[in-house]
């Protein structure tokens, strides 16, 4: 008997396929590039601040992180993903952050995937959200199947991953997002936690935010165009070269980060957001932060530090905070409400 899409074996190799390829394989962006390089702020030379006071905590969906950072969602359902999960939630709770985990679809249909995003016994503290895509509501998921996810991951909230050009490039894709939006409506008020609507790396539109936050949804990741192109890993997985051909020519699509930010933030002006997508260093989430969200996520440098070590990956948040904070100050911010109000140079 063929293999359907929710055979296990297929999702874990698919799974391990992906872990394997950003690991090994250049999937950014071919020319597409964040937006955010073309914003800059005011240097003060003379900024009144004493660098040690500084603030970079504040408050979000009820809990208190260190810095805007999220861990942003990556993987899960593959025995690959299992210490590569813990050594990222054993970070977030030691410098309190927080983190979104992989999509969570494989282990709610085989519960012996549900291992690798059980990582609460680590990181009792953290800020965490669930993940499975919003699709899976035209394809005989229920309010119960997220339910599910939420409960096997005791997460805080639920991310619902919008990614339909990634579906529309994998041969074994799910293409049916008709009618989807009464669906994430109804699950937005009976679920019981907050919703986050994300993209996977091609950014939201205007038109999108506006319908999201009319549906419910608690925030926004707009999971821009500019970091990781996910037609790139399809292509590298690819069956054949037809497929292949079909994936490369989409290497280049979405909607730069900075202008998603820009979209959300003018269609839905009180929706808090997430700013992801092609994120390098704390210069990056500053910008991100003025821009206007409360969060900035980084995925890809992330899995690398911890495919690495535990290590690396608590030296990655150190540095991350540390040029934040010191964009703050050169900036005259003192803390992220001040940031949020610094405006910036757009070249």
């Amino acid at each position: 008997m063929a293999n359907t899409p929710d055979d296990p074996q297929l999702i874990e190799r698919r799974k391990a396929d992906h872990i394997r390829i950003n690991l090994e394989e250049n999937v950014q962006f071919p020319r597409l590039t964040t937006g955010l390089e073309r914003y800059r702020f005011m240097h003060h030379a003379l900024p009144e601040l004493d660098l040690a006071e500084v603030d970079t905590s504040l408050l979000f969906m009820g809990k208190r992180l260190s810095a805007p950072l999220l861990i942003s969602s990556m993987t899960g359902g593959t025995n690959m993903a299992n210490p590569l999960n813990l050594i990222l939630a054993e970070v977030a709770q030691a410098n309190s952050i927080a983190m979104g985990l992989g999509s969570q679809r494989a282990a709610i249909v085989h519960d012996d995937l549900a291992e690798s995003f059980r990582v609460r016994h680590v990181a009792p503290d953290i800020l965490l959200f669930a993940n499975v895509g919003a699709v899976q509501l035209n394809y005989g998921f229920g309010v119960d199947h997220y339910r599910r996810a939420v409960d096997m991951a005791e997460a805080d909230a639920l991310i619902l991953h919008f990614n339909a050009l990634q579906e529309a490039v994998q041969p074994e894709g799910d293409g049916n997002f008709r009618d989807l939006l009464p669906k994430v409506a109804h699950l937005c008020r009976v679920i019981g936690v907050p919703v986050i609507a994300k993209e996977v790396g091609w950014g939201f539109s205007a038109d999108d935010a506006r319908r999201l936050a009319e549906a419910g949804v608690a925030a926004i990741d707009v999971a821009g165009a500019g970091g990781t192109s996910w037609s790139e890993v399809e292509y590298h997985r690819a069956p054949t070269a037809f497929h292949a051909r079909v994936a490369r020519a989409f290497a280049d699509w979405g909607i730069p980060t900075a202008e998603s930010i820009e979209y959300v933030r003018a269609a839905a002006p009180d929706m808090p957001i997430i700013a992801s997508g092609g994120l390098r260093d704390g210069i990056d989430v500053a910008k991100c932060i003025a821009l206007g969200a409360q969060l900035g996520g980084l995925a890809g440098p992330f899995l690398k530090a911890a495919a690495h070590s535990a290590e690396a990956t608590h030296d990655l948040v150190r540095e991350l905070t540390a040029q934040l904070r010191i964009a703050m100050f050169v900036a005259g911010a003192c803390d992220i409400p001040a940031l949020q109000h610094t405006p910036l140079i757009k070249d």
